[in-house]
C-alpha cells in the first residue's frame, strides 16, 4: 500500500507485534505515533484479510532555511515534522476460521473496529472485552454478514426484532435508568444515549448509534474513481472537502499521480474554508446550550457570512463537485477571496473576543467533560479533542499533504481537557485557518488543475492510503482498486466522529444531568460521520 510499511503477520503473532508497538511507543502518550484503524478486506480467493494502519513516530526537527521565498511549515520557532516517504505502517493478517485474537485489551481504540468488523463481516475476535453488537445492535447475527462474500443485498428482507438489542446495566438503590432518543428533538440525528443516574449525577453512560448507518463503504464497490469522488463527499457533508481530498488523495498514491502545484494550493484554501464554517457553526450551537443566546445568533451569522463567501467562490456553500483525483474539476479565480475575509475578519476576531470574556460562559465550560491525557491517546481521541487534552498532533503538520508543508501556522494545544479548552482550540484555529488561507492565496500561481500524468511508481497492487486532518480530527481513506484500476474493489473510512464518539462516554461518567449538553456540543460530534 502506497505511503505504508507493510508487514504480514500470521494471527499467532498479532499480539507480539501489538506488544512491540507499545514498546516502540514508550510509556507516555506519543505526539505523532499510534494505532490508527483496522479493517476487514475480502481477498481474490474468497477469503479474508484483516488490515491493521498505525501511525509512525517522527521527532521534529528544526526546519531549515526558507530559499526561494517559501516558507516550511511548523510550530512556532520553526520546527518542522521529520519527513518520511512511509509515514504509516501497516499489518496484513489471514484470519484462520474467521477468527483473531482481539488487540482491544492492548490496543483499546481498536474496540470499536473488532465489534464492527464482527456484525458487517462475520469475524471472530478471541478474548474481546466487550464483545456485544455495535452496528446491528439488535436482533440475531447475519449469516452471511452484510459485507462479507455471499450476502445478497437483493434478498427479502428479514425481522431481526424478535431478540432485545444487548445493552450494559447498572442496579442498585435509587438508580434510575434514561433512554433518550433515537428520536431526540428538531432535526437532530438519531441516535439513543442510555443514562444510569442518581438524582442529578450520572453513574453510567452508553450511546447506541447506527441507527441510520447507510453501509457507504460498500456503497464505493464497483464505483469508478470519479464517482468514488462524489460519494465521498457525501459520507459527511459538513465535511465534504476533506472527505473527497483523503479519497482522491488515497487514489492518487494507488495510481502514482501527483496533482498539479495550483490544484495543491486550491485544495488548502477549500480545507480551510470548510474548517472555518464549521469551527463557528461550532461556537454558536456550544452558545446555545449555555444560554448565551446572543453568542448562539452571532456565530450563526458568521457561519452563514463564510457560506456565502463559499458560495460565491465555488458555486456551492458546502464547497462541493471539486476535488477529484487527479487535482479539481475546474479551476476557481480566487483574485477577490482575500477581501472578502477581510469583510468578516474584524466581525469574527470580535466574536471570538467576546466569547473570551464572558464570564456567564466560561463558567458553564470550565471543568465540564474532563479528558484525562492518556484516556484521549489510549481510547483514539482525535483533533481538537485530543489537542485540549495536551496531545500536540496535527496531521497537516506531521505528516504534510496538499501544499501545507508550503505554509507557515501554529497548532494550538490546551491542557485542561475540559469544555472550556476544547472551545479554545478551536477559537484559536479559527485565527490560524485565516492565515493560512491568506499565505496560500499569495502563493498560488496560475496552472493547470487537474492532470493524470504518473509521477511516481503505481503501487503494484493498485493500493492507496490518504489522510487529511478535517475539522473534527484525522480522517483517513484506504482504498483498493481493481486489477484494471478503473473501479474501486474496497475503500476503508476512518471518521474522526466514529472514533470520538468512542472516547465521549468517559466523559459523561461521574457528571452531571445539567452539563451533558454542554459536554456533548464541546466535542462537536457528527452521527452521520460516525454512522456513514
Amino acid at each position: 500500500m502506497r505511503h505504508c510499511d507493510t508487514t504480514r503477520l500470521s494471527p499467532a503473532e498479532l499480539l507480539t507485534a501489538a506488544d512491540s508497538l507499545l514498546t516502540e511507543l514508550g510509556d507516555t502518550p506519543s505526539a505523532h505515533g499510534r494505532m490508527q484503524m483496522a479493517y476487514a478486506c475480502s481477498c481474490d480467493d474468497g477469503g479474508m484479510e484483516v488490515i491493521y494502519v498505525s501511525s509512525a513516530p517522527t521527532a521534529p526537527r528544526a526546519a531549515p532555511a526558507p530559499q526561494g521565498g517559501e516558507q516550511t511549515l511548523g510550530r512556532p520557532g520553526g520546527l518542522l515534522s521529520q519527513g518520511t516517504k512511509q509515514p504509516y505502517k501497516v499489518w496484513r493478517v489471514r484470519p484462520e476460521d474467521r477468527t483473531l485474537p482481539s488487540l482491544a485489551n492492548k490496543l483499546p481504540l481498536l474496540g470499536w473496529y473488532e465489534r464492527e468488523m464482527m456484525d458487517l463481516y462475520g469475524l471472530r475476535f478471541e478474548g474481546h472485552p466487550e464483545p456485544n453488537p455495535l452496528v446491528l445492535h439488535e436482533g440475531e447475527p447475519r449469516d452471511p454478514a452484510p459485507l462479507a462474500s455471499g450476502f445478497d443485498p437483493a434478498a427479502p428482507a428479514r425481522d431481526y426484532a424478535p431478540l432485545p438489542p444487548i445493552v450494559p446495566q447498572v442496579q442498585g438503590p435509587d438508580i434510575q435508568r434514561l433512554p433518550f432518543g433515537p428520536v431526540r428533538a428538531d432535526i437532530v440525528e438519531s441516535a439513543q444515549f442510555l443514562f444510569f443516574y442518581i438524582g442529578e449525577g450520572i453513574l453510567h453512560y452508553h450511546p447506541r448509534l447506527f441507527y441510520k448507518h447507510r453501509a457507504m463503504e460498500g456503497r464505493f464497490q464497483g464505483a469508478t474513481l470519479a464517482t468514488g469522488a462524489v460519494l465521498a463527499e457525501r459520507v459527511s457533508g459538513i465535511d465534504s472537502v476533506a472527505h473527497a481530498l483523503a479519497f482522491a488523495q488515497a487514489v492518487e498514491g494507488a495510481m502514482g499521480w501527483r496533482a498539479p502545484p495550483r490544484a495543491r494550493y486550491l485544495r488548502v484554501v477549500l480545507a480551510e474554508l470548510e474548517r472555518l464554517y464549521n469551527h463557528l457553526h461550532y461556537l454558536g450551537h456550544l452558545s446555545k446550550t449555555t444560554t448565551l443566546k446572543v453568542g448562539e445568533a452571532e456565530g450563526h451569522l458568521l457561519e452563514e457570512r463564510v457560506k456565502q463567501i463559499n458560495g460565491r467562490l465555488t458555486g456551492s456553500r458546502f464547497l462541493r463537485g471539486l476535488i477529484t483525483p487527479g487535482g479539481l474539476r475546474r479551476d476557481l479565480d480566487i483574485t477577490g477571496l482575500d477581501k472578502a475575509l477581510d469583510s468578516v475578519n474584524d466581525e469574527i476576531d470580535r466574536y471570538l473576543q467576546r466569547l473570551e470574556n464572558t464570564r456567564s460562559h466560561l463558567d458553564r465550560l470550565m471543568t465540564t467533560g474532563r479528558l484525562e491525557r492518556q484516556v484521549a491517546f489510549d481510547q483514539g481521541a482525535c483533533g481538537p479533542i485530543e489537542r485540549a487534552s495536551n496531545l500536540d498532533r496535527d496531521l497537516r503538520r506531521d505528516h504534510p499533504y496538499a501544499n501545507y508543508e508550503k505554509v507557515r501556522f501554529s497548532v494550538p494545544v490546551q491542557q485542561g481537557g475540559d469544555a472550556h479548552a476544547r472551545s479554545m482550540v478551536r477559537m484559536e484555529e479559527i485565527r490560524e485557518s485565516l492565515a493560512i488561507i491568506r499565505q496560500t492565496i499569495g502563493r498560488t500561481k496560475p496552472g493547470e488543475v487537474l492532470r493524470f500524468d504518473v509521477m511516481e511508481d503505481a503501487d503494484p497492487q493498485g493500493e492507496g492510503l490518504g489522510w487529511v486532518e478535517a475539522t473534527r480530527g484525522g480522517l483517513l481513506y484506504a482504498v483498493h482498486l481493481s486489477e484494471d484500476r478503473t473501479r474501486l474493489q474496497r475503500v476503508k473510512i476512518k471518521e474522526p466522529s466514529f472514533s470520538n464518539w468512542r472516547v465521549f462516554p468517559f466523559t459523561v461518567e461521574d457528571s452531571n444531568m445539567m452539563d451533558y449538553a454542554i459536554n456533548e456540543a464541546s466535542f462537536g460530534l457528527s452521527i452521520a460521520g460516525a454512522d456513514r
